[in-house]
């Protein structure tokens, strides 16, 4: 298939006047798989359009956040009735607790919320009520794991900094850095050793509960469980960031999954069906400690903006009460492609490894089990590029990044996913018979 491109290159020498590298989010700028980006002008269901008139199937949902396909019918109305009565107020709504109810009899560690915009600033702001409640400063991280793109969090961070190969960001003074400590994931002997050496001076422990920031990576068997008995042992919180897994795994996220009772908890992407929006919620005693009624300031003047709120309302009743169907679903349109893609890898004699949870799943172009963030680099990302690059010209468009989690939406079929598995094999024969190399 040859794409017409001629209306999007256009529109990126465009945006390139006015943005650096003329995106307003690095990945998307496709620097790491190489060609052009499509520029895109609608969506519906499990497809996307192009200026071009280009129609893609959808692997990265907007990055997580389009759980029921792009455009649902519920979702648009709920946006288009709270628009009617004005975009914001600045002031409080009934709306707000609608959605906490929504989201509180879901993920039954929060037992008080607050809104806010973005998961970089949900992660930001539960860190600092951590900071609070422990009167401790250091804060342990994983490598290879992105809480967004506060100051404090840019340390060994997955996401477009492995994208791009940075191991950190210029503009990061070291006095804030130094307060973060990064470790390997699924790794508890590196957290047990970090809490000896810092006994009593370490605040919380943030982590993604299945890593999708260097693709997906699940936890080890017992990691998370260790990672919760640690904290309690030295009086530290547990945050867990479900920015990408929050009713994305199951409808009480990866705690409900794995069994987990963290401390505090991040929550994006679903949680405003596809308009901005975030949260952070956990124990009561903890999120007190929240101006007005605590010392720890925390503000933001569209926080609980109603369209987002009429949105997540929409998005989170339908799966509530579809949580069977949908959930169920989800996990067998994703096995399929998951391991549709896997085999015919095999068959073309091509080293990859597929890691999936739910509706989450990485191919990794290597031969070495991905568990971490050093063995997701050993993965070859010329080829994953060559990969995403034939894929788009089949019209299957993937996360444009080896180190980025695919995702899959409630609108996708079994024929989309059959579609898509032909077309890796349209591709994988390609790339066999001119010879590949693959590192291992």
């Amino acid at each position: 298939m040859t794409r017409e491109l001629s209306k999007s290159k256009e529109l990126q020498r465009r945006a390139e006047r006015y943005f650096p590298g003329g995106v307003n989010s690095p990945v998307r700028a496709f620097r790491a798989v190489g060609g052009d980006p499509p520029f895109l002008v609608r969506a519906k269901g499990a497809y996307l359009w192009d200026a071009d008139g280009n129609r893609y199937l959808d692997y990265f949902g907007s990055w997580g956040p389009m759980i029921l396909g792009h455009a649902h019918p519920l979702i648009v109305e709920a946006i288009q009735r709270a628009a009617e009565r004005s975009a914001s107020f600045g002031a409080s709504t009934g709306a707000e607790a609608d959605l906490a109810e929504l989201v509180i009899a879901a993920v039954p560690s929060i037992e008080k919320i607050r809104f806010v915009s973005s998961g970089t600033e949900a992660t930001m702001s539960a860190i600092r009520v951590a900071r609070a409640f422990t009167r401790r400063n250091y804060v342990i991280k994983f490598e290879g794991c992105y809480h967004g793109h506060a100051d404090g969090l840019l340390v060994k961070a997955g996401s477009g900094l492995a994208t791009f190969g940075l191991a950190g960001s210029a503009g990061v003074p070291q006095e804030i850095a130094h307060w973060t400590l990064p470790l390997p994931f699924n790794d508890l002997a590196a957290v047990e050793e970090a809490f000896a050496k810092h006994p009593d001076e370490i605040a919380c422990v943030i982590v993604e509960p299945v890593a999708g920031n260097m693709g997906c990576v699940p936890p080890a068997k017992g990691y998370l469980e260790g990672l919760r008995r640690i904290t309690r042992e030295h009086g530290s919180l547990l945050i867990f960031d479900e920015v990408m897994t929050g009713f994305r795994l199951a409808l009480g996220g990866a705690q409900e999954v794995f069994a987990i009772d963290p401390d505090l908890t991040c929550l994006g992407k679903i949680i405003g069906g596809g308009v901005p929006c975030a949260a952070f919620g956990g124990k009561a005693t903890m999120m007190d400690l929240l101006a007005p009624l605590g010392p720890a300031y925390q503000a933001g003047t569209l926080s609980g903006n109603p369209l987002a709120m009429a949105a997540g309302i929409a998005t989170l009743r339908y799966l509530s009460e579809h949580r069977v169907e949908v959930y169920r679903d989800l996990e067998a349109r994703t096995g399929g492609v998951a391991e549709g893609i896997s085999a015919e890898a095999r068959e073309a004699g091509i080293p990859m490894q597929t890691n999936r949870v739910g509706s989450m799943v990485t191919w990794f172009f290597t031969a070495t089990p991905v568990t971490d963030f050093a063995s997701a680099l050993t993965s070859d990302t010329e080829a994953f590029g060559r990969f995403h690059r034939s894929m788009l010209d089949q019209g299957v468009w993937l996360p444009p990044s080896q180190f980025e989690a695919a995702f899959l939406s409630a609108a996708h079929t079994s024929a989309d996913t059959d579609m898509t598995v032909e077309a890796a094999r349209k591709v994988f024969a390609t790339m066999h018979a001119t010879g590949l190399a693959i590192r291992s």
